[in-house]
């Protein structure tokens, strides 16, 4: 695995040794992973503080759910979501906090209240404007291959080639970022677990992460208490699993450490906690692969 380096104003991002994990804290009331839990804004807060203190690297928020067949929220309401949390955490944690957003407004009032990374699924395609506000502040930022939108993303998604479409994509979404005037150094790709995929296309994604390497960029795997995680481990007589099973999160852990394995800088979850425990014990294996034992 390349290792990375990422700096900017009071952040510093070392990718490679180990592995960085981002919380994930949805400030919706509809997102599929929790329901709504972090819906309050003090709610969010604490939930952001424990996460930070478990261990967490970075805390990504967002303020509208870009779950499978979900419709879009207008930027007013995505900022009165978020705002208020982004500020009265950003003075209480030194890591960053990005802001996981399509909306280049919700961008720029993340990152003036306290945000440091842009976390954009549309991969700069939604809102042409993306890529300078993350230029103009000079942060990271993160794009992410989805095949459709969160819309329509699921409706029987097919692929020609799934791993050189999705690294072609990725390819062209750092083009659009450099060509905005974001720093190479500062762009972190992400293949999109989830987003327009079927369980064998993740599964296939997560056995060849090696394909992304020549993209020569941060690498951010998100697989928590995803669909095809709880597909997977469903049995056929039993009902869709809950994203709160007990089962559901051991599968994401091994998912994070399949992740991992295959070269991931970065993996993005719900519990902190947990993920940090897989990544201290698979980073150590990792470390010593190269090794011969006596």
């Amino acid at each position: 695995m390349k290792p990375y380096t990422i700096s900017w104003k009071n952040h510093r991002l070392e990718l490679g040794p180990q592995t960085c994990i981002m919380g994930v804290l949805n400030v919706t009331p509809d997102s599929f992973s929790d329901g709504g839990r972090f819906f309050d804004a003090d709610a969010a807060v604490a939930q952001a503080l424990k996460m930070a203190a478990d261990g967490a690297g970075i805390i990504d928020i967002g303020g509208e759910s870009t779950r499978p067949f979900s419709d879009s929220v207008p930027a007013e309401v995505e900022m009165a979501r978020i705002i208020p949390v982004i500020r009265e955490i950003a003075p209480q944690i030194s890591i960053p906090i990005s802001i996981d957003t399509t909306k280049s407004e919700v961008a720029e009032k993340a990152l003036k209240n306290g945000a440091a990374i842009i976390n954009d699924v549309s991969a700069l395609r939604m809102d042409p404007e993306m890529g300078a506000v993350a230029a103009r502040h000079g942060v990271p930022i993160i794009v992410m291959h989805m095949k459709g939108t969160p819309k329509t993303m699921q409706a029987a998604p097919v692929y020609d080639d799934l791993l050189g479409e999705i690294r072609d994509f990725l390819g062209e979404a750092i083009q659009r970022a450099l060509d905005s005037g974001v720093e190479r150094e500062k762009i972190i790709v992400d293949p999109g677990i989830g987003f327009g995929k079927t369980m064998d296309h993740n599964l296939s994604i997560l056995a060849n992460l090696h394909t992304f390497e020549s993209l020569d960029a941060p690498l951010l795997i998100g697989t928590s208490r995803k669909a095809f995680i709880r597909k997977l481990l469903r049995r056929t007589d039993e009902p869709e699993l809950s994203t709160d099973q007990p089962e559901v999160e051991t599968g994401t852990q091994a998912s994070v450490a399949a992740a991992i394995l295959g070269g991931a800088h970065i993996v993005r979850v719900h519990n902190t906690a947990n993920a940090r425990s897989t990544a201290r014990i698979i980073d150590t294996i990792r470390s010593l692969q190269n090794e011969n034992p006596t």
